[in-house]
């Protein structure tokens, strides 16, 4: 029997997962299917019960439901464990896995794509909600120089920051955006959701280092920190990488085999330019 997956969210509509796992079963020749499932907001575990007593074998989580799949796994990832969120559930003999792939994703793109190494550079995390704590852990098991998360409430970035001290050899520092004057930084992530409003953020314009690299979480759109990051002279990149690289990260977790995902990427990225 064909092997069903399904990506769970609200809305669901837009997602752009079932292509993408689509695509990588084709590429790897194996035998599954893909849905998008929409559950209603205070329906995501009868969902998920639902999908698994219909034979899923497994399914990815997106928002609003990353935390409710971490309270629903019986069991989690250390990766899992330190977003405190799950994106990726298997289900096995009555038990669910939780997984997080969200930060290996972040770093394969960065490394492998777009080729920019992590270790020793000066990183900036803007955000501290979850999609900045998604990645915290990947990025300092990575080695960097120093990694400062800011947000527009400094106390809840220095919170994130103390929570993740101690994880690795290094601890991240956190705080508000008038603390980044005067510092400068070689990679710079947007991990908050102003580029999905069109908001500006408060950037110092000498937060960009010499060869910056700046990664917008956000895709398919130009946003107005991709355009302050263009103006400072970085080098400017967009967050579907880091899509299709969370979803290989999690086929390689259902089905043992890490598909390629420069293909992928390509094709993601041409079918978005011609709409």
């Amino acid at each position: 029997m064909t092997d069903r997956y399904a990506v769970i969210g609200n809305p669901i509509a837009h997602s752009q997962s079932p292509r993408i796992h689509t695509l990588f079963a084709r590429q790897t020749g194996q035998d599954l299917s893909y849905e998008a499932l929409l559950a209603p907001h205070d329906g995501f575990v009868a969902t998920v019960r639902a999908f698994v007593a219909a034979g899923g074998r497994g399914a990815n989580v997106t928002v609003p439901f990353k935390e409710e799949a971490f309270a629903l796994a019986h069991r989690t990832t250390a990766r899992a464990a330190a977003a405190r969120a799950v994106n990726t559930l298997v289900f096995d003999a009555g038990m669910i896995l939780g997984d997080n792939t969200d930060g290996a994703g972040l770093v394969r793109d960065l490394k492998a794509n777009l080729g920019c190494d992590i270790a020793g550079r000066r990183v900036l995390l803007l955000g501290a909600g979850g999609a900045a704590r998604g990645v915290i852990l990947p990025l300092l098991d990575e080695e960097p120089a120093a990694l400062f998360i800011a947000n527009r409430s400094a106390d809840k970035a220095a919170r994130l920051a103390l929570e993740f001290s101690g994880r690795a050899d290094l601890s991240p520092e956190g705080g508000g955006f008038a603390e980044l004057d005067g510092r400068a930084f070689d990679l710079v992530i947007n991990a908050t959701t102003a580029g999905l409003h069109g908001a500006d953020l408060p950037l110092p314009p000498r937060v960009f280092a010499a060869r910056c690299v700046a990664y917008e979480m956000v895709y398919g759109r130009a946003t107005p920190f991709m355009a302050q990051a263009y103006a400072a002279g970085a080098r400017v990149a967009d967050g579907l990488g880091m899509l299709v690289e969370q979803a290989a990260e999690a086929f390689l977790v259902w089905r043992a085999v890490h598909p390629a995902t420069g293909p992928v990427i390509a094709a993601l990225r041409a079918e978005l330019a011609a709409r």
